[in-house]
Formats: structure tokens, sequence, C-alpha cells
């Protein structure tokens, strides 16, 4: 009988696992917003964000409020410090590397003054990367750094139907270049994206595992309020993945993943109040707990099925 999966026996490899074979040590993300836009909300590319995107983003807010950097450090690194902890600066709020070279650089003095930082994070899009901007976060004197980039799906006939204004070619071209400096890119993929099933998502995991990706997050696709996909979903022109459908492609994506990709995530988490569609979204702990099952029931580890 194929031994249960827990805690101490992921059947993947997971963030704390390498985060403790990087550091020696368990270590924290610490979000920060970094007050970075998007070019599909500032006119950029469009106004009107992704299809499934609302205009609060991933961020907070409080960069433009005056609570800059080291004050949102100073707030939310506390109880990490006295666990031990090694701390991994992670700056969100859209796509961090959007605009000019010179806020990035801006952005890397205010976070060069944030004391104890093992490790920095930056959430971003393709299509916000040159490479001047690469050499800008290759500089950074840590011992871990990372880019996580919204993939989301590696059909460009999808791309274009959820309006992310980038395609596959720019993800693959985007990771090569970072891969090329030293930086390690975490991919964002999503199942039950509109008009794509579950062959097209695992189909993705194929296209990341022939590209220098070291992490991946999936993502169930939510309906959120205030975001294009919920007029959709309220028109009936889209009904998000059913919860076992769900399960079992996320398990079926493990089994096929380059089995040295850390699986960071498996599901999304709404933010408070926002969450439309599917409510068994809202099941965290019971959806992890499936999940699990499946992987156990099938006797799931990364790569069982993965070809090269």
């Amino acid at each position: 009988m194929p031994p249960r999966h827990n805690a101490m026996n992921p059947r993947y490899l997971t963030l704390a696992t390498a985060f403790r074979a990087l550091f020696g040590r368990r270590a924290k993300k610490i979000p920060l917003d970094a007050g970075g836009s998007c070019p599909n909300r500032d006119g950029t590319l469009s106004r009107g964000g992704c299809l499934f995107c609302n205009a609060a983003g991933s961020g907070t807010g409080l960069y433009h409020t005056g609570f800059g950097l080291r004050a949102q450090w100073d707030r939310l690194t506390p109880p990490a410090r006295r666990r031990g902890e090694a701390l991994v600066a992670y700056l969100q709020s859209f796509s961090t590397t959007h605009g000019p070279a010179a806020r990035l650089a801006a952005l890397r003095a205010e976070r060069a003054a944030l004391p104890e930082v093992a490790g920095i994070r930056l959430g971003t899009r393709p299509d916000c990367l040159d490479a001047e901007k690469i050499a800008l976060f290759a500089a950074a004197p840590v011992a871990h750094k990372q880019l996580e980039l919204g993939l989301q799906s590696a059909d460009d006939a999808t791309l274009r139907r959820i309006r992310r204004g980038h395609d596959a070619a720019g993800f693959a071209r985007a990771t090569r270049l970072a891969a090329g400096a030293g930086i390690g890119v975490t991919a964002h993929l999503m199942a039950g994206l509109p008009g794509e099933d579950t062959a097209g998502f695992l189909a993705s995991v194929g296209f990341i595992n022939a590209l220098p990706v070291t992490g991946v997050k999936f993502h169930n696709t939510l309906v959120v309020a205030g975001s294009s996909l919920a007029a959709l979903h309220e028109a009936g022109g889209y009904a998000p993945m059913g919860r076992e459908t769900y399960v079992a492609a996320v398990a079926e994506a493990i089994a096929r993943l380059r089995p040295d990709i850390v699986v960071e995530r498996i599901n999304a988490d709404p933010a408070p109040g926002e969450l439309l569609a599917p409510a068994w979204a809202a099941d965290k702990r019971g959806l992890l707990a499936d999940i699990a099952a499946r992987l156990d029931a099938l006797d799931i580890r990364p790569g069982c099925r993965f070809r090269p």
C-alpha cells in the first residue's frame, strides 16, 4: 500500500521543502505591496484588465497611501523573526516590473534598505520584462531571486480569449532570459479558463516542462466580483470547472510535471468577499484533502507520467 500524503510525506516537491534545502531552515514569504500597475489596466494595452481579474489585483494598495516597503516589512516580519525563519520579500500588486527600468531601480534601492532579507520574489508579466530589468534584479545580493510570471495558459487562442495581451512565446523568451541571468521562474497556470478543457490545461504543463521553469502555481479559475468574467458568468456564457474535475486535473498535472519543478500552490485563494463562483473554491481545506486523497489513491508522484 503506498504511503499516505501528509505534511511530512508530501507527494510533490513543496516550496517549504525547497526553502529548507536552500536556507537550512524554514522560510516565510512576506507579501509587500510595491505600488505596481498593469499594462491591461493603465491603458498601455487596455483598461479592462484580464477577463478573470478585478481592479483590486493582488495588492493591498498600501504603497500608494504612503505605507512604503520598509513600513510594511517592519509590520509583517516580527512573527517570522521570532520563529527564526528566513525572510523572503515578495513584491506584489499587479505587475511589479511594469513601467520604465528607472522605477524598478528605485524600488531596488528601497528594497535594499530592508533588514534580514534572504530572498526576493517579484510578481509580474512576461511582457513587462527586458534585459535591463532582468539585470537590475539579477544584481540583488541575496541567495534566492525568483520571478513569478503569469502564463495562465500556453494556448494563444485562450490567451486572446481571456485578454492577456501577450502570447506563450513571450513567456518562453522571458523565462529563458531570466534563467540565463541566474533567476528562477515560477509559472502561474489556471485550470478551467473559458473555452479551455482539461486537455488544454495539461498541454500547458507540457509547455512549461520544456522551459527552465523552477516552480509552478496551479490555480482554479475563480469568478470574482468586479471582473469581466463575472458578467460573462451571470449572462450564462461561462460555467466554472467542477470540483471533481479540478481535483483530477491537478493530480494529473502533478503526474506529468517535470519532477524537479517545485509545486508552490495547488489552488486559488479568493480574497474575502470577492468570490462569486464556484462555491467549492471557498473550501480550501477540503479541496486540499481531496487532491491529497486522489494522489494517494492513484499513487501519483511528480513526473510519474512525465515524458521529456
